[in-house]
């Protein structure tokens, strides 16, 4: 299924720019034990085990008060057991899921429910 057909507000805000790959909006990693990352820090791999970061070119389809907004909806958001947000674009989940495209589509679509 292309981005087009699955979340058609966010890729309309894109207007002239061809995206084939979910991770040009949202990248998401395995968060894992690695004493020598700026991340450890913040986001203890034992409470969240993915990190979460939204690219500067969702950021500017949502803007500041839609992006406050994703974080209210990804904090209460049922397939998250934790959610922190660092930053307005970098957010550490705790999830039982085990698939980072996964992780990024259920965070699109919320984008797509807020832009709706």
């Amino acid at each position: 299924m292309s981005l087009k057909t699955a979340y058609p507000k966010t890729m309309e805000k894109l207007q002239n720019e061809e995206i084939d790959e979910i991770r040009k909006l949202i990248v998401v990693d395995e968060n894992y034990d690695d004493i020598d990352s700026d991340e450890f820090d913040v986001f203890d791999p034992s409470e969240y085990n993915y990190l979460v970061y939204i690219t500067q070119r969702l950021q500017d389809v949502l803007g500041k008060e839609k992006l406050e907004k994703l974080i209210e909806r990804l904090d209460e958001a049922e397939e998250f057991q934790s959610f922190y947000a660092n930053e307005i674009d970098m957010y550490g989940v705790m999830t039982a899921m085990e698939n980072e495209e996964k992780i990024a589509q259920t965070i699109l679509t919320k984008v797509e429910e807020i832009l709706s």
